[in-house]
């Protein structure tokens, strides 16, 4: 069975509001690369568009990868080395490209917050931590121990997080922006927040941490950001009858 890769297209920009967010420079939201037949049997899911996850994708029989992280963030010319290798492999094993950035984020279902706080067992769902005109990341309620928030997140991720331990033991008020977010630590904390979980951050946090009197979980960067893409091919697979698969290829950042 095939399904047109325009429907494809069409639904994920839909589903997401795609035109609707405005992302950082270069995020490129949408389709970024067609394939030559124009249809679509299998989906393949993957956190970061690269040559290594492509092959990996080609290897896995998709005619469409869908990532968080695309292909374009910056000037790509020219097109030579490795940037080659990969327009080449996409070109020549009629593999599409469709990613989504922020709009994966912050869907209230499908969105790599909303997933990650329902995979901790969490409860609510309050938007937070506004940047580009909209809250980017949700307030989940506890109240839960400090540790058992920790082993749930590692159960969640598959990665153990880096704690600072600046906060109260019980956390009631949890705010979660999955990906790298760890430098809006104060940003995060002027929400009320007493415990925050995102990807990553720089050293200076723990020393910011302390200050503010907020507890800080550092799930990894790849690890926060891999249930967005899934939730998304998992829906588009019901939709139109198509297999799926996640390509799992962790940085361990």
């Amino acid at each position: 069975m095939s399904v047109s890769l325009q429907k494809i297209v069409l639904q994920c920009d839909q589903w997401l509001k795609t035109a609707e967010v405005q992302d950082y420079p270069g995020a490129v939201n949408g389709l970024q690369v067609e394939n030559r037949t124009q249809e679509v049997t299998k989906i393949v899911a993957a956190v970061d568009g690269s040559l290594t996850v492509a092959r990996l994708a080609i290897e896995h029989g998709a005619d469409i990868l869908i990532v968080h992280h695309g292909l374009f963030w910056s000037p790509g010319h020219p097109w030579t080395g490795r940037k080659f290798e990969l327009m080449r492999e996409l070109l020549e094993n009629n593999l599409a490209v469709y990613s989504s950035h922020l709009p994966l984020d912050i869907h209230p279902r499908l969105g790599n917050n909303a997933r990650l706080s329902a995979a901790l067992g969490l409860k609510g769902s309050t938007p937070f931590f506004e940047e580009k005109g909209r809250a980017l990341g949700v307030i989940a309620a506890g109240p839960v121990a400090l540790d058992e928030l920790a082993t749930r997140l590692s159960a969640a991720t598959g990665a153990v997080p880096r704690i600072i331990p600046a906060g109260p033991k019980i956390c009631k008020r949890i705010g979660i922006v999955t990906g790298g977010a760890g430098e809006r630590l104060k940003l995060a904390a002027s929400a009320g927040i007493d415990t925050f979980i995102t990807g990553e951050g720089p050293h200076w946090t723990y020393a910011l941490a302390e200050d503010l009197g907020v507890n800080v979980l550092y799930g990894g960067h790849y690890a926060t950001e891999t249930f967005g893409v899934k939730a998304l091919a998992e829906r588009l697979s019901k939709k139109f009858k198509l297999p799926w698969e996640f390509v799992d290829h962790p940085t361990g950042l």
